[in-house]
């Protein structure tokens, strides 16, 4: 018998892929050029989106560790960028600098890994529709 998707483990997915990404990308555009994300933080968000996108390929009967993944890289997909803007605005405050895709992508997968986590928490795997 064939299961489907826990709800929660596609946006999952997604979520994981945005982080994955956003850790390459640059982080930060000054003056000087690019500051890549692979040199700081980012490395570690990357990290935590292979750690989501491990927990969406999980089957449905292990929704939980799925959850316990997706919350996990959200605090560190969320965190992270936070701390880069405001170490940067404390550094040189607003002028001189802009957020890159990499810092941008990073947030967005750890606000979307922690609406996975609260699906994954909320809901039971659901049963997949059998064709007759």
């Amino acid at each position: 018998m064939r299961q489907g998707r826990a709800p929660g483990q596609l946006r999952l997915l997604a979520a994981g892929a945005f982080m994955a990404l956003g850790g390459w990308l640059p982080w930060v555009y000054t003056q000087a050029g690019a500051v890549s994300g692979a040199v700081g933080g980012g490395l570690w968000v990357f990290y935590v989106g292979m750690l989501a996108i491990a927990g969406a390929l999980l089957p449905p009967r292990l929704h939980r560790v799925a959850m316990v993944q997706a919350a996990l890289s959200a605090v560190v997909a969320i965190v992270l960028p936070i701390w880069q803007v405001v170490h940067v605005l404390q550094l040189v405050g607003v002028q001189g600098w802009l957020p890159g895709p990499g810092l941008v992508l990073s947030a967005f997968g750890g606000v979307l890994a922690l609406i996975a986590a609260r699906q994954l928490h909320s809901g039971a795997p659901r049963p997949a529709a059998v064709a007759g």
